[in-house]
């Protein structure tokens, strides 16, 4: 079932958004080397309670597992679901923070890619294409097209310049439930799919490899890495399909805000 949102219910997924772009940006302000992930995953949770609101992430249930976390704290190869711990960060690291934030019945989701100081010059690549992947998707998020044609923008772009695009992992819809239909994957063919429709709200989420597009799976059962081990990169946004065109309803802007004032973070 596709739950369609009246503008109403928009407004509060983006005002929740607004929320998470800033827990966004205040997370950004501590990645540095020698911090552990578990200390920016406590940042999270503490912005978000004080803002009235619930990290989506935190006791999410799969199965017989519960996550025990309000971040997916990525580095390097793991590609999302990375778990926050005392892994202590590493000039030339990437780590993706994806989070969600929910309040008033309903989520926000979103996710951004950084690298620590002097990271190599392909993985930086990445990190661009992979982001301007996210918004050739999102361009595509109009009604009366179709998912196939958000994915296909995503996975032509990336993959004519050598990049993995992984297949077990899709973006979805995103309100009442934080995974909702319809999925949406990150490659596909125009034209195929669920048909966009006004109302509809997705999380767009580009997860490109810098190697093979396969992943696998660590024995704690959550991170998921890239076969290879060589870098990947996740951006993503909660995006809104109303009749001017796609609408993006969580924000980078307080994320750019700090990056252009960091000496620790790229700002690509």
């Amino acid at each position: 079932m596709i739950y369609l949102k009246t503008p109403e219910e928009m407004a509060i997924i983006q005002a929740n958004g607004e929320i998470l772009g800033k827990c966004h940006a205040e997370v950004a302000k501590a990645i540095q080397p020698g911090v552990t992930t578990l200390a920016l995953d406590k940042i999270a949770y503490e912005f978000i309670k004080d803002n009235g609101a619930h990290p989506s992430f935190l006791n999410y249930q799969v199965g017989n597992k519960k996550y025990a976390y309000s971040l997916c704290i990525s580095v390097n190869d793991v590609v999302v679901h990375g778990l926050p711990g005392a892994l202590v960060l590493q000039e030339g690291d990437i780590i993706s923070i994806d989070a969600g934030v929910y309040k008033n019945k309903f989520h926000a989701d979103s996710a951004y890619t950084y690298g620590i100081g002097n990271v190599g010059a392909e993985v930086q690549k990445l990190m661009q294409v992979t982001k301007e992947s996210l918004y050739l998707g999102l361009n595509q998020a109009q009604a009366g097209k179709r998912v196939g044609d958000v994915g296909n923008a995503v996975q032509v772009y990336t993959e004519s310049l050598g990049y993995g695009v992984v297949r077990e992992l899709v973006g979805h819809g995103v309100g009442k439930s934080l995974h909702e239909s319809p999925e949406v994957p990150n490659y596909g063919r125009r034209g195929d799919g669920a048909k966009l429709k006004e109302g509809m709200v997705i999380a767009i989420e580009p997860m490109i490899n810098l190697g093979k597009r396969q992943i696998s799976v660590d024995k704690d059962g959550w991170t998921i890495r890239t076969i290879d081990r060589k870098a990947s990169a996740h951006f993503e946004h909660t995006v809104g399909v109303t009749a001017a065109g796609p609408k993006a309803l969580t924000t980078f802007a307080y994320i750019e805000e700090v990056l252009k004032t960091s000496t620790v973070l790229l700002n690509i």
